[in-house]
């Protein structure tokens, strides 16, 4: 990443892509502004938010509309997708990377789509993108700025895919010890799951309909290629939305069953302790009686301490009768 260089603050990478050529070429860390523009083919330009200098770069380099550009510089993590002057520009969902890692936390790919350049911006490094940029490097299939577009959203796809591969894999795991002899004493860590499923699913959903939306502009409202291209984009997300779906209503009914074992065992607590009230009331009234201090009480000039004994355990066994008539017991 070139954070100090004079000409391009904030570059991360940048390609240029020349239509009937196999590879792309990569402009160096050093290049002038100039060069972006400069050249036959189209560029894409990728850049860090984390320098302050970003903004006015994007603002120089890019003829692009303000509410791109206002895009591309903000920090909204909100999934958006949005048409204006023949520009598509938006904010996109990934996954965060670290150094020697990936995660499951959530980031977010800032775009802006013409038809001469695409520029995308974060704030931390993103998994979807670095394959993208790795693919690239390898075979340059792209002749159009959308169809780079196509490859982000299809590599997010996948990467959903394996996220949800993941999750499965977590919750088998912990379905095994809900319904196994640990019942749910262990406290399985269902709420982050559920937490990251609800999460993607609001997000897709978003993603989904802000791209048919997206989709029905007019084909001079666009960059050539995108209304094909969110239609395959809409089909290929949609399937993944599915599996995030199912995946959702198996962790919300294991959820339901964790609450319902909880409720089971509360309420058996429940019947032992009304049990226990039952059998010692009797005997509370009798201790009660026999313990006022109060003159010419049965047994007081005598040992009475046998005969209140059993009556205690009469009053007992009297109760344990009456639970067992009922149909308590």
């Amino acid at each position: 990443m070139n954070l100090i260089s004079p000409e391009i603050p904030g570059l991360v990478w940048a390609y240029r892509f020349i239509p009937g050529e196999s590879r792309c070429q990569r402009i160096a860390a050093d290049a002038s502004v100039e060069s972006l523009s400069a050249g036959d083919g189209w560029v894409w330009l990728h850049l860090a938010l984390s320098d302050a200098r970003t903004p006015t770069l994007i603002e120089r380099i890019s003829k692009l509309p303000q509410a791109a550009i206002a895009t591309l510089t903000s920090h909204d993590t909100q999934a958006a997708i949005t048409v204006s002057e023949d520009v598509v520009h938006g904010t996109l969902v990934d996954f965060e990377r670290t150094f020697d890692a990936v995660t499951k936390t959530i980031g977010w790919l800032h775009f802006a789509v013409s038809d001469k350049i695409i520029i995308t911006t974060r704030l931390h490094p993103l998994r979807s993108l670095d394959r993208v940029k790795a693919a690239v490097e390898k075979s340059a299939k792209c002749n159009r700025p959308i169809d780079l577009f196509e490859m982000l959203v299809v590599e997010f796809q996948r990467t959903l895919i394996t996220l949800v591969l993941e999750l499965t894999e977590e919750l088998n795991v912990i379905e095994d010890h809900v319904y196994g002899e640990a019942g749910h004493r262990q406290q399985p860590g269902l709420a982050p799951l559920r937490r990251t499923v609800v999460r993607l699913h609001r997000h897709l959903r978003t993603i989904l309909a802000l791209l048919r939306r997206a989709g029905a502009s007019e084909e001079d409202e666009v960059p050539p290629g995108f209304i094909d291209a969110s239609e395959r984009l809409s089909d290929r997300l949609e399937a993944v939305d599915r599996d995030v779906f199912a995946l959702q209503e198996r962790a919300r009914l294991l959820h339901e069953e964790i609450d319902s074992k909880i409720s089971s065992e509360t309420n058996r607590h429940l019947y032992i302790l009304s049990l226990m009230t039952a059998f010692l009331l009797p005997p509370t009234l009798v201790t009660g009686f026999f313990g006022m201090n109060t003159g010419a009480l049965p047994f007081a000039d005598g040992s009475g301490t046998l005969y209140a004994a059993l009556i205690i355990a009469f009053s007992m066994g009297l109760a344990w009768l009456i639970l067992r008539r009922i149909g308590i017991l």
